[in-house]
């Protein structure tokens, strides 16, 4: 880079990560170095080693710092790093403990806010698996039959955005727009996005770099996980009193015609909008694993059906005050 050092805050939130936290670490190190950052791993009360391997790192390198979350929730680990260790700092940059991310990763980062002023950067999100199931979870996230043309779901060349996965962020822009709502245990990045869009704040998709994404591995974590992200993007609607989405309209369409498939047993006209849901969802599996000659895919139709089905459960759930709030990290 041509331009001087700058002062980053580099935050890992962090839930039981063993598996991947000290070689996350030990990447992001040099990064950390060359931008004159620190990093500080948010930790929700891990269990599984995370906390010993951090500690340990630490202890040979001044530039880690291990912070604990009491709260648990992403949105609380960000706004607690930037209130301990955020003054002096020009940027955040968040990074997810389960992602995968190239070495320049932050040097790009810095770059093209430095290159086009933004005051956020966000990024392209490729999803990969390993197993059979986790990477058809992979393929219905990385379709348009999963999210529905997200457009951080698909690589970019560049562009001014409305919303897109959370990278790189002006500290004083997350300050002046008060930083995550800790209300939010899941889409507190699309609800940040648009109060930072209200209060007339910039935000670039790059075209440079994105990370890769490890999927839940098992139906039931998928589910759950939509679930949330449904209750998010309701509570974001009720909050902001914003329409969804065509994307996000449609697949509110699915818990209702789950219900109304119930009541087949009346007649059996109730239950063709699930089977044309169905038929589509897996039909698209099956084409897409004979089209990538990939049998490990066949199955991104039924992971399809249980993201929509998560989502739109989650999202009439909380619309209608229903169910107990989920808060997890």
């Amino acid at each position: 880079m041509t331009q001087a050092p700058l002062s980053c805050l580099i935050v890992i939130p962090c839930l039981n990560e063993a598996t991947h936290i000290g070689t996350l670490l030990d990447q992001l190190r040099p990064s950390a170095e060359r931008l004159g950052a620190r990093i500080v791993v948010v930790d929700g009360g891990s269990t599984d080693g995370t906390l010993a391997i951090v500690e340990q790192i630490a202890a040979a390198d001044a530039c880690v710092i291990l912070l604990h979350n009491e709260r648990r929730i992403q949105s609380a680990a960000i706004n607690l790093a930037v209130g301990t260790f955020g003054e002096g700092a020009q940027y955040l940059i968040r990074i997810d403990a389960h992602g995968g991310y190239p070495d320049d990763y932050c040097d790009r980062l810095v770059e093209e806010a430095l290159a086009t002023s933004a005051d956020s950067v966000v990024v392209s999100m490729r999803t990969s698996g390993s197993g059979a199931l986790q990477k058809s979870v992979a393929a219905a996230q990385n379709s348009k039959l999963g999210t529905g043309g997200s457009k951080h779901r698909h690589l970019s060349a560049g562009e001014w955005v409305d919303h897109g996965h959370h990278a790189l962020m002006r500290i004083s822009a997350f300050g002046a727009v008060g930083g995550y709502d800790e209300t939010f245990s899941h889409n507190e990045d699309a609800e940040l996005d648009y109060r930072l869009r209200q209060a007339g704040y910039k935000i670039w998709m790059s075209g440079k770099t994105q990370m890769v994404y490890y999927p839940r591995a098992s139906l039931k974590g998928l589910y759950l996980q939509y679930l949330g992200y449904g209750r998010g993007r309701a509570k974001n609607v009720l909050k902001h009193r914003v329409i969804p989405k065509v994307r996000q309209m449609v697949p509110l369409a699915v818990f209702p015609v789950v219900l109304l498939a119930v009541f087949s047993f009346v007649h059996w006209i109730a239950a063709v909008p699930l089977l044309v849901w169905a038929s589509v969802c897996l039909g698209y599996g099956l084409v897409t694993a004979i089209r990538q000659r990939n049998a490990d895919i066949a199955l991104a139709g039924v992971s399809a059906m249980v993201m929509h089905f998560g989502w739109s459960v989650g999202f009439w759930l909380q619309l209608l005050g229903l169910g107990a709030r989920r808060g997890v990290a």
